[in-house]
């Protein structure tokens, strides 16, 4: 074999061995370049224990990766194995690259998808905390009866320091930022923490003055709540009406308590009779002096504040006020609670009211 013919024999054994080592490099340069097939941003939720095939099958029901498209190569490229396909919600981008795509699903150090996104919890007008359950599971990956079971056992209770019958109270309603994976665990803890941030020290110092203990305070909130829930101007001074007679060592007298004993029975009911009132419930404050046993809703964050820097006068009674508001006339005399209730009657009746 002559000088020419071994110099080309090595020139393509050479291009052949260079494009064997190049060829991985050069499909993953391709697939580098590849994009999703979506023509308008997607949504999607990755469920806890979905593996890569899973995830690339879910990819291609959605319309977001064609059977073309390298996901297993960029998957290997990434680092993304079965292990690490984190759960949650993704909002996937038109035509957003691949190489991206994967690591996102990709879970980091701090247990979320590197581009899982949040999700607003929000719970309010909750009568307990199974009205809880149901609102945030309507947000996050759980089930309602889920959390009701951990929310309902006795070990869950004791560990944050509350009784059953308080439990609520460590509830504050607001629109929470989470994970839409978060489990049951975590956001019970996070509930507990949002707790603590909210009773700061100028907060316990207040609760202290009135003499209440933080569950306590909770609990007038929510009788207050139940008695005005519209008009937020008022809770100061009902908060005041109702101090004053837990001071004077007064039945606080609410029909929200009592409607409170009957559970669901009532729900719808608007007249209610001295048959309603005659329960026998330590909830029942017709029956009973003092503060029920906890709450009997879930009272907004604002409530329990208005208890706080609850209004002084010397108000004992209140009754609807004329006008169809939902405002109360206060009075300090029973007998001036009278007259007032006369006037709201003769306006019922004036308007045909029942």
């Amino acid at each position: 074999m002559n000088r020419s013919k071994v110099i080309v024999l090595v020139v393509l054994v050479i291009v052949a061995v260079g494009g064997y080592i190049a060829y991985p490099y050069i499909k993953l340069f391709l697939a580098a370049q590849e994009k999703t097939i979506n023509s308008s941003e997607k949504t999607i939720y990755v469920y806890p224990g979905t593996d890569l095939q899973g995830l690339k099958s879910q990819l291609k029901e959605e319309g977001i990766i064609s059977e073309e498209t390298s996901f297993d190569e960029l998957s290997e490229y990434k680092g993304l194995t079965d292990s690490l396909v984190a759960a949650g919600k993704y909002v996937i981008e038109a035509a957003y690259p691949v190489k991206h795509l994967v690591y996102g699903f990709r879970l980091n150090a701090l247990g979320n998808g590197n581009a899982e996104v949040e999700v607003d919890v929000t719970f309010n007008n909750c009568r307990d905390l199974y009205d809880v359950s149901g609102k945030v599971a309507q947000a996050l990956v759980f089930d309602s009866s889920e959390l009701v079971f951990y929310l309902t056992k006795p070990e869950t209770v004791a560990f944050y320091g509350f009784r059953p019958s308080t439990f609520g109270s460590m509830f504050i309603p607001n629109t929470y930022k989470m994970f839409w994976d978060t489990p049951v665990e975590s956001f019970v803890a996070r509930m507990a923490e949002e707790f603590k941030s909210f009773w700061n020290e100028e907060r316990a110092r207040k609760a202290k003055l009135l003499g209440l203990s933080e569950s306590q305070v909770v609990t007038l909130a929510s009788i207050v709540y139940r008695e005005q829930g519209i008009v937020s101007e008022e809770w100061a001074t009902i908060a005041g009406l109702y101090l004053n007679r837990l001071k004077d060592n007064w039945k606080l007298e609410s029909d929200p308590t009592f409607r409170y004993c009957w559970g669901r029975e009532l729900d719808g009911v608007q007249r209610l009779t001295y048959k309603h009132r005659d329960i026998d419930c330590p909830y029942n404050t017709y029956k009973y002096t003092g503060l029920p046993p906890g709450p009997i809703c879930i009272p907004p964050s604002g409530v329990v504040d208005a208890v706080l820097n609850a209004e002084k006068h010397n108000y004992y009674f209140m009754c609807a006020k004329p006008g169809g508001e939902y405002k109360h006339s206060f009075a300090h005399s029973y007998s001036d609670h009278l007259k007032n209730a006369r006037v709201y009657q003769q306006w019922l009746s004036a308007n045909k009211i029942r």
